[in-house]
């Protein structure tokens, strides 16, 4: 049997079915995720979970056989199971950018065979970046021409969530200096996924190395390789989002141990007139700020959310002001990134005024919120995201907004 029919749902899923189960999808993803982190155990057997709930159809329109969720739905569900394992729902990033070029693609065979796939069960990860090269965004992975077929030779790195996929489109330059996207089976002979991703943190999104050891690769593998079409830019800004609302799950946790942590573990400091550490105001006005910063990023995320869905709806009805719906999803989407990882970062700091200094023992973990977020704010230079949409604001300039890689 395949992974993919080991795991299918008996039956497909709609949409109300699928959001219906979140909850007990988040629950249980969520029992033992802190110390599946401190022990480093990939959530693999939680992603048989996320396969079994149809989460992975979850866009696929209803034209094309799936529930037809909108990205509103796709990232309040990636919020959810953030708030319960921020590893799980980061790394499915890449699979619901490739749904989202499903959805929004048109009807070609290579196409219609991966929706499939995704309706069967399927999850898809991918293999775009590199280490060790010049600059950020270069790459060295060839796929060339042997005889009838085709080889894939090189080594990927921030492979997010492909060592929990069924599927990996890997992007390479063909013999004629074309970008190309191969889509290959990650079992399959020669493809090595290495769990060697070092980072402080997000450690078990397996966002380390897959290696090509002349991978066979069938000639309706291969697509090419755009990304500065709308749909190609559009996707550019919900992968971005999904790391925002990966962040917004986050806070939640954060929020969610600081008031357990007062609860079951505080003790008010030896100056504090209050009796009990939930009754002392200053824990309070704490609690209460947290509350707040996690209840303005839900709603900067969701409003986001919105506007994205807005450019999908453009693209699909080919309107003719589609262009400049996608460009504001772009910047809707970095402005949004900005302020939450402001309002993100400082909360992953502010929730130890909570607690003493018993609070920032490793039994807690409470710092891996904080290196996860800043390992997440940390994948796209903000201070560019900045300047760019500064030069926007000023001059009109459109140039890396309509590139279709990180804005």
């Amino acid at each position: 049997m395949s992974a993919v029919a080991a795991f299918a749902s008996p039956r497909p899923r709609t949409r109300e079915e699928i959001l219906a189960g979140l909850p007990a999808l988040a629950a249980a993803i969520a029992e033992g995720a802190s110390e599946r982190e401190k022990q480093h155990v990939l959530p693999f057997e939680q992603f048989k979970l996320v396969r079994a709930s149809g989460l992975g159809t979850l866009r696929i329109g209803r034209e094309q056989g799936g529930p037809g969720g909108s990205i509103e739905d796709v990232i309040h569900a990636v919020t959810t199971l953030a708030a319960a394992d921020s590893n799980v729902a980061h790394a499915l990033r890449t699979h619901f950018n490739t749904c989202e070029l499903l959805r929004l693609g048109p009807p070609e065979p290579h196409r219609l065979r991966h929706i499939r796939l995704i309706l069967e069960g399927a999850l898809f990860g991918g293999a775009f970046t590199e280490q060790g090269t010049a600059r950020a965004g270069q790459n060295t992975t060839r796929l060339v021409r042997v005889g009838n077929g085709w080889r894939l030779r090189g080594r990927k790195y921030y492979t997010t969530g492909t060592a929990f996929a069924d599927y990996a489109s890997v992007f390479a330059f063909d013999d004629e200096e074309r970008g190309v996207n191969a889509v290959i089976p990650v079992t399959r002979e020669g493809v090595e996924i290495l769990d060697d991703w070092d980072g402080m943190g997000q450690n078990l999104t397996a966002s380390g190395s897959m290696v090509l050891n002349d991978v066979e690769v069938f000639e309706d593998e291969i697509a090419p390789g755009e990304r500065d079409d709308l749909a190609g830019r559009h996707a550019s800004a919900l992968r971005q989002l999904i790391l925002v609302a990966t962040a917004a799950g986050i806070v939640r946790n954060v929020v969610s141990d600081a008031v357990n942590y007062v609860r079951r573990h505080g003790r008010p400091a030896m100056h504090s007139p209050a009796e009990t550490a939930r009754e002392d105001h200053f824990v309070q006005l704490v609690i209460g700020e947290l509350g707040a910063a996690s209840h303005a990023i839900d709603v900067l995320v969701a409003d986001a959310a919105r506007q994205l869905d807005r450019s999908a709806e453009a693209i699909l009805r080919h309107a003719p002001d589609a262009d400049d719906v996608v460009l504001q999803g772009a910047l809707t989407t970095a402005r949004t990134q900005l302020v939450v990882s402001r309002l993100a970062l400082a909360a992953a700091e502010r929730m130890f005024e909570a607690g003493g200094a018993s609070a920032t023992s490793r039994k807690h973990n409470f710092d891996r919120h904080w290196r996860n977020l800043r390992t997440i704010f940390s994948h796209n230079p903000l201070q560019h995201k900045a300047r760019i949409l500064g030069d926007h604001a000023l001059n009109g300039t459109k140039t890396h907004l309509v590139e279709g890689r990180v804005f």
